[in-house]
């Protein structure tokens, strides 16, 4: 993908994995439309890149929007070339201590607001015969344990909806990838960030060292953000990059080993599982 005059929209771009993302590109002379829910947070960027940031007030979960935001970028650069999904936020709680409305307001930042954006920017992106769509999901959307699963929940659906994606749209030269960071150093684990459930003093022996984990990792966190930026950045202009790209040393460790695992059991049942088939039947055919 060219890089003259580039045009990214980012979600989430006022922190973290976002604003790195946000300041690589208008360093390296490119347009970014950033959003976030406090505008005054954006005060720095509009002020060290001038007219070629433009900074929206916007809650990715109100989908309505998007495609107003959307036209904002188009209306003040011409065109979009990116769209990166990256606002959103960790959830820690039990199944059984997570209430529907904590447990949509995943889906809702994790994959409704995400499938809007791409909806708004995909006609544009058709009509230039080019584009890319950066999806930042996690290590967690692959894989995930006790007290994460409403987070969890919200990557894996992301995860299956854009892997769907990718295939849908390559064809008009638009490209989709797929970010699965581990622990960064942003503020994802801060204590006014990170949503903590409702706690039920019965799953404090289940679930006790997660929580605190969690908690624990702020500021200490292996990842840094400035050279994942460039990681995404040299990705989206590699013409062989992967769908997925597991992100930090301990999304690879873990990774492989919920790949290997996956694996094996597969290998491992499956003559049992092939049993429930009609006997003698022909390998089904699929269009894809």
């Amino acid at each position: 993908m060219a890089t003259e005059n580039r045009t990214w929209i980012i979600t989430g771009a006022s922190a973290g994995l976002g604003l790195a993302l946000a300041e690589a590109a208008l360093r390296a002379g490119e347009r970014v439309v950033g959003t976030a829910r406090r505008i005054e947070r954006f005060a720095g960027l509009t002020a060290r890149h001038g007219d070629r940031f433009l900074a929206v007030a916007h809650d990715v979960r109100d989908t309505a929007s998007a495609v107003s935001v959307v036209q904002r970028a188009v209306d003040a650069f011409g065109q979009i070339d990116v769209l990166v999904n990256n606002a959103g936020a960790g959830q820690v709680g039990a199944a059984e201590e997570v209430t529907d409305g904590e447990l949509r307001d995943m889906l809702d930042q994790h994959l409704f607001g995400p499938a809007a954006y791409v909806r708004a920017v995909l006609p544009h992106m058709r009509a230039n015969g080019t584009g890319a769509i950066v999806q930042m999901s996690s290590q967690g959307g692959r894989m995930s344990f006790p007290a994460v699963g409403s987070y969890s929940a919200g990557k894996f659906a992301l995860e299956g909806w854009s892997e769907a994606l990718a295939g849908e749209v390559a064809p008009f030269g638009i490209r989709v990838l797929i970010v699965e960071p581990s622990r960064f150093r942003t503020e994802f684990n801060a204590s006014d960030v990170l949503k903590t459930a409702k706690q039920d003093s019965r799953y404090d022996e289940v679930i006790g060292g997660v929580r605190a984990n969690m908690a624990d990792a702020d500021g200490i966190q292996e990842g840094d953000p400035d050279r994942a930026a460039n990681v995404i950045r040299d990705m989206i202009d590699t013409a062989d990059a992967p769908l997925r790209l597991p992100l930090g040393a301990e999304a690879v460790r873990n990774l492989t080993r919920v790949y290997q695992r996956a694996l094996d059991d597969v290998k491992t049942w499956a003559v049992v599982s092939e049993s429930a088939d009609f006997p003698g039947m022909a390998p089904a055919v699929r269009a894809f």
